[in-house]
């Protein structure tokens, strides 16, 4: 009698069995906490410090010129803290398009960054917007005076994004016509301004990769910077107008250079105003976006550059958001429904270590025009989503 296939049949049974008790104990406990953004804000941007405070950054106001405000949450508490304005000029944020609003990070010693567009100066167009930075002071009390980082790269319209690592590099990165150019959406391309001294000097932005891939006008992007110290900057091309792939380009020498590391093909003619995420695991990087009307996320594996293939709920929404708790857990968060001038409802899967999709999902009316969900990761594994 053979049994040397037997070590192989038992360890696949204890991988099954294994499996089968990760998804009863996801079941089991209730994994996601809704809350709603404090002072009847909208657009929430999340990031959470490694001590488990959660930093909140929210907009409120006209939808063509609003404010931005701050505030922050430790993680043995429940109350949110007293609200700090983030913009030293009044007004000078934009809620139209729900893909222009303020982006939040961390950076060294947990200094929070922000980052976003600014509307056109009055009686101005859009080639005139600038693309505002600033961050907190040294004390965390007040904000600096935000700046305009745009030397030669104007002519925002999709939003802009922030990043930041724990060896004092900032990046802030938006999309813009490349100077001189004649040849429209096909001609735009994705700009960096990076900072070696947390944000206090940055040098003249410069294009983030020479291949023409081109960018979508109305669409927003994002900028990440994981623990390793890889940037990564997630956005829409258009190239020829028509090939609006979701694209993905990744550096491993803080900004130097990029490659693009995956694109997830779509052809269309119009621009789907859509918004991306990143979040960081401890195998590597989840990225998430939208493509032919659908949201999906995909893992990364920084050092190889291997991409998975799209996980999607195969729901029709915008504005994804993905997080990953400490064992591996994934929740996965969109909107339905929301549009132009509308609100629409929050829908939400969570997946396990392997990608599965568990029982714990939902749907909930009631995300504000203008506005989407952030989501944390909690240290005890469970999930919040802030709407």
């Amino acid at each position: 009698m053979k049994t040397s296939g037997v070590p192989g049949l038992l360890k696949m049974a204890f991988g099954f069995v294994a499996g089968i008790l990760h998804l009863a104990a996801l079941a089991s406990e209730q994994m996601v906490t809704l809350i709603r953004t404090p002072d009847g804000g909208i657009q929430p941007q999340a990031a959470v410090a490694q001590d488990g405070t959660v930093h909140l950054i929210y907009y409120k106001g006209d939808k063509g010129g609003g404010d931005l405000f701050y505030v922050r949450r430790p993680a043995a508490q429940s109350a949110f803290s007293s609200p700090i304005q983030v913009n030293t000029r009044p007004k000078s944020a934009i809620a139209a398009g729900t893909i222009r609003g303020a982006q939040v990070a961390l950076g060294r010693n947990g200094r929070v960054h922000v980052a976003w567009n600014g509307p056109a100066p009055e009686g101005g167009n859009y080639m005139e917007a600038p693309m505002l930075y600033t961050r907190l002071n040294d004390a965390g009390t007040a904000f600096e005076a935000e700046r305009d980082l745009i030397t030669v790269a104007r002519g925002l319209d999709g939003g802009g994004s922030v990043a930041a690592d724990a060896d004092g590099n900032v990046y802030v990165m938006w999309h813009a016509p490349k100077p001189g150019n004649t040849n429209g959406e096909a001609g735009r391309a994705l700009f960096v301004a990076c900072s070696a001294d947390d944000g206090k000097t940055f040098a003249p932005e410069k294009l983030a990769t020479s291949e023409p891939t081109g960018a979508c006008g109305c669409c927003g992007m994002k900028a990440f910077a994981d623990s390793a110290g890889n940037v990564f900057g997630l956005y829409r091309s258009a190239s020829e107008k028509v090939n609006r792939d979701e694209t993905l380009l990744i550096s491993r020498n803080k900004g130097k250079d990029f490659e693009i590391a995956y694109r997830h093909a779509w052809k269309i003619a119009t621009c789907p105003m859509s918004s991306a995420y990143f979040a960081e695991t401890a195998d590597g990087v989840l990225a998430a976006a939208e493509t032919h009307g659908r949201v999906f996320f995909v893992r990364l594996n920084p050092k190889t550059g291997k991409v998975s293939e799209p996980i999607s709920p195969e729901a029709k929404g915008k504005h994804p958001v993905v997080v990953s708790n400490a064992r591996g857990d994934i929740l996965f968060v969109w909107t339905e429904g929301t549009g132009w001038a509308k609100g629409g409802a929050l829908a939400w899967q969570v997946y396990d270590n392997e990608g599965r999709a568990t029982s714990e999902k939902g749907r909930l009316d009631g995300v504000p025009v203008w506005s989407f969900a952030t989501a944390i990761a909690k240290a005890d594994g469970s999930f919040g989503i802030i709407y």
